[in-house]
């Protein structure tokens, strides 16, 4: 049975404002202001291994009408990525799906992803829901997850939070108070939200045809097998789309930026 679409964003939105109580802070912010918040993309992660890879994850999505539109390379994360768009809703969210290249770390990192995944019950990589499961492994251990940081920030991140989606995006285009994206971002700091500024806290340019900023990551109390520890767990972005010559706002997404936007989640942010 499919996932219906309506129902498939509603649990997507559900989970994530639970380990991202900004996000909800951010939306009704914007909404006692007027607005009528729409979500530009959502962005999920996931390893590059064929039982867990983007072609895996993006199944939903393909049965309810998404198709590939571009593909993205981040050589110094040792990420590679997708977005998808909807073949007939213009307003529906693209979705931008990356996977970090395990076999380009060490032999250690790929032991243990390896294993957290080989501990998986495989029926459970067949399951249309994935997407929507978080954590499927065990609970982790701190030492797995130091070690996982000091390679990649994105494995340990990952190691954590499991399958979610790891960002959605407020469409700026769509909103009616502000005229950029620089007086979004001074009144999200005007109400104390701390910004991404890796890169600058604009990331992109109007000649790029796309800006994006986002606020850090919320953290959430994580329970180890030996401690407890505060994590980074999701965050909320904002993307402001320019117009292509053919006069259609440009649909894609800039490597360079997202490469910074994928800091948000980073502990050493904190």
């Amino acid at each position: 049975m499919k996932i219906a679409t309506t129902d498939l964003f509603q649990e997507l939105w559900k989970q994530y404002v639970k380990k991202t109580p900004s996000a909800l802070k951010v939306k009704k912010m914007f909404e006692e202001k007027g607005e009528t918040v729409q979500n530009d993309h959502i962005a999920i992660r996931t390893f590059n291994d064929p039982r867990v890879g983007i072609d895996v994850l993006a199944q939903p999505f393909l049965a309810i009408g998404y198709v590939p539109k571009g593909e993205y390379h981040f050589k110094k994360k040792k990420l590679y990525a997708k977005h998808f768009e909807h073949q007939t809703d213009a307003y529906a969210p693209k979705i931008f799906i990356s996977e970090l290249l395990v076999e380009k770390f060490s032999e250690e990192l790929q032991k243990h992803v390896h294993l957290i995944l080989d501990e998986v019950d495989p029926q459970l990589f067949e399951d249309e829901k994935l997407i929507l499961k978080g954590r499927v492994w065990a609970t982790p251990s701190l030492q797995v997850y130091e070690k996982l940081l000091q390679e990649s920030e994105y494995a340990a991140w990952m190691y954590v939070n499991g399958f979610c989606s790891n960002h959605f995006t407020i469409n700026i285009n769509s909103l009616k108070s502000f005229k950029s994206l620089q007086e979004v971002n001074d009144f999200l700091k005007s109400n104390d939200f701390k910004m991404n500024s890796s890169g600058g806290e604009i990331k992109g340019s109007p000649s790029l045809l796309l800006e994006q900023s986002s606020i850090l990551a919320d953290t959430v109390t994580v329970k180890f097998k030996e401690s407890v520890k505060e994590i980074t767990s999701c965050y909320y972005e904002f993307a402001f789309r320019y117009k292509k010559p053919d006069g259609t706002l440009f649909n894609g997404f800039i490597a360079d930026s997202a490469d910074k936007i994928f800091e948000s989640t980073d502990m050493k942010s904190r």
